[in-house]
């Protein structure tokens, strides 16, 4: 965030000096937006254009990128802005060192003056805010790094994945919901047994003797159905 605020500064700072500059003396005491523009291409001439046909169109141009790079965090437009202030600058000293046969630096104003100052100087600005400038890019990588999640690491077989965790039930942990069964109140002896009637028929059940010896079931009565045929009768 600091990087980007700084590169915008350095970069809206360029491109102010350069917008600057045509209406700074260049050289000889000419201002900068009295050379044509198609004069850096063929050659300084005496003719003296208007701002829109001088080389204040390229620095305007510049400013423009300036303001879009700096809006869209490009470091490539303040970068290609910085090189056309500088490359039109440059291209002027060319062209006016083979006009005049030389270039001089004088204090009395015969040679170059603050506008081309101001033209090199922002230029530099330019380049200077876009290395300066993280970038839309480089920030959204360093915002995606910081915020990165590291990814679960699977246990291994020793320690195998569950899911949900388990707990062990301890005294405050209520396992079941259930009522627990009611004891059943009955305390006499086990299982049933059948007692063989007559004729080997078993009549009904009848438990097994209780405490001292005791049958606690009595026996079902057998009624008298006359005497037994196998049986003599009595004299």
């Amino acid at each position: 965030m600091v990087r980007n605020v700084l590169g915008s500064v350095l970069a809206l700072a360029g491109a102010a000096a350069a917008v600057l500059s045509p209406f700074r003396d260049w050289y000889d005491g000419r201002l900068g937006r009295h050379y044509r523009i198609d004069e850096l291409f063929t050659g300084v001439t005496g003719s003296r254009p208007g701002p829109l046909g001088s080389i204040f169109l390229a620095f305007l141009f510049a400013a423009l990128l300036t303001v879009a790079g700096v809006v869209l965090r490009s470091r490539l437009l303040v970068a290609s802005a910085g090189v056309v202030v500088l490359g039109f600058t440059v291209l002027w000293m060319v062209r006016q060192g083979e006009a005049l046969g030389s270039l001089t630096v004088a204090g009395d104003g015969s040679g170059l003056q603050w506008g081309v100052a101001y033209a090199m100087g922002g230029g530099v600005l330019l380049l200077s805010g876009a290395v300066v400038m993280p970038g839309r890019h480089g920030g959204g990588r360093r915002t995606a790094r910081r915020g990165r999640v590291q990814p679960y690491a699977a246990p291994g077989s020793e320690n195998p994945d569950t899911w949900p965790p388990t707990q062990e039930p301890g005294p405050s942990v209520q396992t079941s919901t259930l009522p627990e069964p009611e004891p059943d109140p009955y305390t006499g002896p086990s299982p049933t047994a059948r007692r063989p009637g007559p004729e080997g028929q078993d009549t009904a059940p009848h438990t097994v003797t209780g405490p001292e010896g005791q049958d606690t079931v009595p026996y079902p009565v057998v009624p008298d159905e006359g005497p037994d045929p196998r049986r003599p009768p009595h004299s």
